[in-house]
């Protein structure tokens, strides 16, 4: 695994780069709340309007790059997110702030979708090699996201957005030099062609139990850190311990239990396990943050099991080629992240923080049964595992 070209790891480190900004806002979010006047609904935000245009602009990924290449579209996706990011740390007011972080969104989807592609290319060991390099870059993204957050935000609550304009500013001089060109692919990816690959069963079912999953899965990045009450030191060394287990879970344990039980049989039971948690974090929100901060760090290990699990079973499970299956999958699933921090604020507001924990816990649970309504669609990647 760690013998690869040097264009795999430029483009490994760029996707830490690039991932640190899903979880950079989450130590500043009470931070942001507080600077801007606005309401934690308000500030979640933030994260809805970052992946809501991401998960759309997922469906023009492959037709970018299948016509000008895949290192031009990481590029362009890079660029964007240096402008987005550095004009982040410039908002007035939360409404501009969301505005940017939409922007920020457009760029991370072409940079994010064309990653893995470039990823399984370019990889020595087959796409399952890369897919673990992919998500290991994945879980230390997250892992360095809060930190960085925290370092920079405890200082000044700008200051991230600064930080991360200038770290994919050097990711986009590492790429440059360390990348090889890549041709644009035989065959153009037409516009339509991620939602037709939808249409496959596996690929369907597999997208379907990731929205619910993903919901569940941002419900914890971006609500918990309104009810730990600490303040962005607290909240980042939380979610660095948070994202360092989903790092090694996805690279270390994903693929030992998936050899042993099988890809369907051990996402059930991770998609179970990590409801419990939910449930656990329901029935301890306001009463022990001790417990909140255990159960955080356990359900990113169990995020590190499932992210391995679905993005493999998205790239192989359907007949249409990787770049497709990835840009349709990543399309369904990003929609639950868009959802899940504005519903979960909201019914927190509402309802208390108890309700938006078990809220995530009933979207496992349904992510759990398309699972396994659909598992015989599932067959063709993992014959013995289903």
């Amino acid at each position: 695994m760690l013998k690869q070209p040097k264009a795999v790891w430029a483009v490994a480190i760029a996707s830490i780069f690039a991932f640190m900004g899903i979880g950079l806002v989450d130590p500043i979010l009470p931070a942001i709340a507080e600077n801007l006047q606005a309401t934690p609904s308000q500030v979640s935000l933030l994260f809805t309007s970052y992946f809501l245009v991401t998960a759309f602009a997922m469906l023009i990924t492959g037709f970018v790059s299948s016509r000008i290449g895949g290192k031009k579209t990481l590029l362009i996706g890079l660029s964007i997110i240096v402008v987005f990011a550095a004009l982040s740390g410039t908002a007035g007011n939360v409404s501009t702030l969301v505005g940017f972080r939409a922007g920020w969104g457009l760029g991370n989807a072409l940079f994010v979708a064309t990653a893995l592609a470039v990823m399984v290319g370019v990889a020595s060991g087959g796409s399952a090699t890369a897919i673990i390099l992919y998500e290991a870059a994945l879980g230390l993204g997250l892992s360095l996201g809060p930190l960085v957050g925290a370092l920079l935000g405890g200082w000044q609550w700008r200051a991230p957005f600064f930080g991360t304009a200038t770290l994919m500013a050097v990711a986009f001089i590492a790429l440059i030099t360390l990348l090889p060109k890549t041709a644009a692919p035989a065959k153009r990816t037409r516009l339509r062609d991620p939602l037709l690959a939808l249409a496959h069963p596996g690929l369907r079912t597999t997208a379907g139990s990731a929205l619910f999953y993903n919901y569940g899965f941002f419900t914890i990045l971006a609500f918990t850190p309104f009810i730990l009450h600490m303040n962005a030191y607290g909240i980042g060394a939380v979610f660095f311990g948070w994202g360092v287990a989903v790092a090694v879970f996805s690279v270390f344990v994903a693929p030992v239990l998936q050899r042993h039980f099988g890809p369907v049989k051990t996402l059930l039971g991770s998609l179970g396990a990590l409801m419990l948690v939910l449930v656990g974090m329901g029935l301890a929100a306001g009463h022990s943050i001790p417990t909140i901060v255990v159960l955080v760090i356990i359900g990113g290990a169990l995020l590190g099991i499932n992210n391995t699990l679905f993005t493999e079973l998205a790239m192989e499970v359907s007949d249409s080629p990787r770049p497709v299956a990835s840009a349709g999958y990543n399309f369904v699933r990003w929609l639950g992240g868009s959802i899940a921090p504005f519903a979960a604020a909201k019914l927190a507001e509402h309802f208390g923080a108890p309700v938006t924990f078990y809220t995530a816990a009933v979207a496992l649970l349904i992510g759990m049964l398309i699972i396994a309504t659909g598992r015989k669609y599932l067959s063709a990647h993992a014959p013995q595992g289903v």
